[in-house]
């Protein structure tokens, strides 16, 4: 079948996706999709699949299918001025970061013992890594590179709150999501190091093609999304009802409300008094 998308929708800039980019990124699409279906049905089987572990795959590989439909179909762009020329910039890209990064967190996050408001202060950061990454492609200047320095910054205190502020809490869990926790926390710390090197060559300083940046990009959310996702499920499947119960956002559940103890009921006898004492 012959991809018609550029002909239909006409790529913009000196520096743009080529028909080879665009079959690489349906490409993306399909194992987006395929993913998804995939979940969809696992999460059906799941006795669980109220709990918030189970959705966070659906939402996540949702939204991934949504921007990779947009991208291959090359919509969801703007033209910026870069050095050499002017290139295509996919800023739906950032807005599927925007939705599943700050979900990917939560998905590791709620079996810890952190605070709500810790766990919002950290997925706050996963924000601003992303914002910062969209404004700085949208900057023609040299000044794009101070939101880089935002983004690098924010990236960095991401991962001092998954190692190192995490610890000051117990976990909520048993020994084996512990371990699971750490392996699925390292992953997610190296492949999202990655995506600001791919920034700098792209989006950055125009050093790769609009297609090399594609294939870069769609590697990466291929191992964060599908490929991270499929190890948390089998984590995840493996939990028994307890564990899953305990991975609740209440504020309750997590210490920052403290139980006062009911008042004591009424019940019609008075209270003994003092013993008396008799001066007979």
């Amino acid at each position: 079948m012959v991809n018609k998308a550029l002909s239909n929708n006409l790529p913009a800039g000196d520096f743009h996706i080529t028909t080879h980019a665009s079959d690489w990124l349906w490409a993306v699409f399909s194992v987006m999709l395929l993913s998804l279906l995939i979940s969809l049905f696992w999460t059906g089987l799941g006795r669980h699949r109220n709990r918030i572990p189970y959705q966070i795959p659906v939402v996540v590989l949702t939204v991934a299918s949504i921007a990779y439909f947009s991208m291959a179909s090359d919509l969801g762009f703007a033209v910026i001025s870069n050095r050499g020329g002017t290139r295509q910039v996919w800023y739906v890209r950032y807005i599927q970061w925007f939705i599943n990064a700050p979900l990917i967190l939560l998905g590791l996050l709620i079996f810890t013992n952190m605070t709500v408001s810790d766990i919002l202060t950290t997925l706050f950061f996963s924000w601003v890594v992303v914002v910062s990454g969209l404004v700085g492609a949208l900057v023609s200047s040299s000044y794009k590179w101070g939101y880089y320095a935002f983004g690098l910054a924010a990236l960095f205190y991401l991962w001092y709150r998954l190692f190192g502020h995490s610890l000051r809490y117990a976990f909520r869990v048993g020994q084996n999501v512990r371990s699971g926790y750490w392996g699925l926390a390292a992953y997610v710390a190296f492949i999202w190091t990655l995506y600001p090197i791919c920034w700098g060559l792209s989006e950055g300083s125009n050093t790769i093609s609009p297609t090399s940046e594609m294939v870069f990009y769609g590697i990466l959310d291929i191992i964060a999304g599908p490929l991270f996702l499929f190890f948390y499920m089998l984590r995840v499947s493996t939990l028994q009802s307890t564990d899953l119960s305990a991975a609740s956002l209440s504020a309750a559940d997590r210490g920052e409300i403290e139980h006062k103890e009911a008042p004591a009921r009424d019940t019609g006898v008075p209270a003994p008094g003092p013993p008396q004492v008799s001066t007979t």
